[in-house]
Parts: C-alpha cells; sequence; structure tokens
C-alpha cells in the first residue's frame, strides 16, 4: 500500500491533517451558556406539538340532569298512590289469569267460608279501630285533619259482631290483623306521612273493591242479610274525596324523599290488606 494515503509526520505545514469541520461554527469544546433559550419575542419554531391540552379549548359544562316527574305527581300524592294501585292490581291480575288457566277447565275456586269471613270481619275491626283511635287521641295537627271523617268503621264493625255472635263464635284477631295493627302503630309515632297514607288506602280499599267482595260473601253465606260494615249514613264517595283532598294539601309540604316513602309504603298497605282479605277463604 502506498505511504502518499497517510500524513507523515515529516510532511509540510502546509499538509498537515485538518478537521473535516469549521472551527467558526462548532467550537472543539462548547460551553452550555453560550447556548441561549429563544426569548418569547422569538419567532415560534417550525413544528408543534400533538396531544397536549390547549388553553384555549372550550370548556365542557356538565349536562344538568333534570329529575323524572313520576306519574300523577302534578295531581298530588294520593294520585301517584293511585298509580301504585293499578300497577299491583294489573300484576295480580295477571298472576289470577296464570293460576285460571292452569287450573281444570277454569272451574270455580273461589268459595268464602263463615269461619274465615268471621276471622275477616275481627281482623277489619282491629284495624279500623287502630287508625281511628291513633287519630282521635292524636295531638299532632296533621292527624287532627282526619277525624270525624264519615268513613269510621270500628262502630259498625261492633255492631256486625255482636249480631253474629248469636249464631257463631267470634274468633279472636288472627295474625294479619295483630300484624298490621302493631304496624300502623309504630308509623304513627316514628312517620306521619306513611301513616296518613295507610289511613286512606284502607278506607279507600274497603269502599272501591271491600264493598263488592262483602256484599257477595253476605249473598252467598248470610241468605243476602247486609251488615252494617258495607253502610255509611252518607255519601262515601264524598266522604273520601274530603279525605283525599286534605291528604293532597298536606303532601305539598312533603318533602320528595316523604312522598316516595309513602308510595313505598301504599304498596304495603295494599299487601297487608290482601292477606286479611284472603282469610275470607280459609
Amino acid at each position: 500500500m502506498s505511504a502518499s494515503f497517510f500524513p507523515s509526520s515529516t510532511s509540510s505545514p502546509s499538509r498537515a491533517w485538518k478537521p473535516l469541520c469549521s472551527p467558526n461554527l462548532l467550537p472543539m469544546n462548547p460551553n452550555l451558556h453560550r447556548f441561549k433559550i429563544p426569548s418569547s419575542s422569538s419567532p415560534p419554531p417550525a413544528f408543534t406539538i400533538t396531544g397536549l391540552p390547549s388553553s384555549t379549548a372550550p370548556v365542557l359544562k356538565k349536562r344538568k340532569r333534570y329529575r323524572r316527574i313520576l306519574p300523577g305527581e302534578a295531581e298530588g300524592i294520593v294520585q301517584e298512590m293511585r298509580f301504585v294501585a293499578m300497577r299491583l292490581r294489573d300484576n295480580a291480575g295477571d298472576k289470577e289469569k296464570q293460576e285460571e288457566e292452569s287450573s281444570n277447565g277454569g272451574e270455580e275456586t273461589w268459595q268464602p267460608s263463615m269461619e274465615g269471613f268471621l276471622k275477616y270481619l275481627v281482623d277489619s275491626k282491629l284495624v279500623f279501630e287502630t287508625i281511628e283511635r291513633i287519630v282521635d287521641e292524636s295531638t299532632d295537627v296533621a292527624k287532627v285533619y282526619f277525624r270525624k271523617t264519615g268513613l269510621e268503621r270500628a262502630s259498625s264493625l261492633s255492631k256486625d259482631l255482636e249480631w253474629l255472635s248469636k249464631r257463631e263464635i267470634i274468633p279472636q284477631p288472627s295474625n294479619p290483623g295483630t300484624t298490621y295493627a302493631k304496624y300502623l302503630s309504630q308509623l304513627a309515632e316514628n312517620n306521619v306521612p306513611s301513616f296518613l297514607c295507610h289511613f286512606y288506602n284502607i278506607y279507600f280499599a274497603h269502599i272501591t273493591g271491600g264493598q263488592e267482595i262483602g256484599k257477595k260473601v253476605c249473598s252467598m253465606l248470610l241468605e243476602g242479610s247486609e251488615l252494617e260494615f258495607y253502610k255509611w249514613d252518607g255519601d262515601a264517595n264524598k266522604s273520601l274525596k274530603d279525605v283525599r283532598d286534605n291528604l293532597n294539601n298536606l303532601g305539598e309540604h312533603w318533602t320528595r324523599e316523604e312522598k316516595n316513602t309513602c308510595l313505598k309504603e301504599a304498596a304495603k298497605s295494599f299487601r297487608y290488606l290482601g292477606q286479611i282479605v284472603r282469610l275470607i277463604i280459609l
């Protein structure tokens, strides 16, 4: 290999090896303090960084959520309870229909007994006595509005049971009646709005459905004799409307939470009353 490819130590100074880069472009020992960060007045760089939040991006406001209006809410708490009752009735109707379809040829399965009817009357008397006594003895202003409504049934039931005792043995209150009466007493002390909802539903159920059942049973077991339980001195529907109006007026001062609790209690009241009614066919 020819030595002309390599610089020689004996070569002349003019032919000495030179760096490839000019010292004016890049110092051999650069100092960091000589590199300056561009000031705010300097033109922006030619490139942009993506993926970082921008201070000029629009701020998304949290979407305001509105509470769903419940069925009947605009008309009052009683109307709300009415929708609960309708839903329960529809569910019960579907269940009864399924039971009839599964029965043998759709034969008559509803047969009342005198023993069961007496239990029904005794337990009903206990429930009506409980709510009427609580209202009459209470000093709570809310309950005073529901005294002497014309719907009271305890006295009428006492007369009926006294008449029936001449021909039948009157039983003691059974578990459905005593359980419901105890529950009503607890509610009256701890939750007045819920107690008043039970108060209304008890009379409402008796007037709208109880009369029809009672008259049918009387025609089958008592030779058509009508009990005092199914008689009123005045217009029962008008008296019920007065109670409904008073309850709606009170409900305007209740919180939404108290109203929701009343709707749950409405379902409970129909369940308790249903257990007492079913005593008729035991």
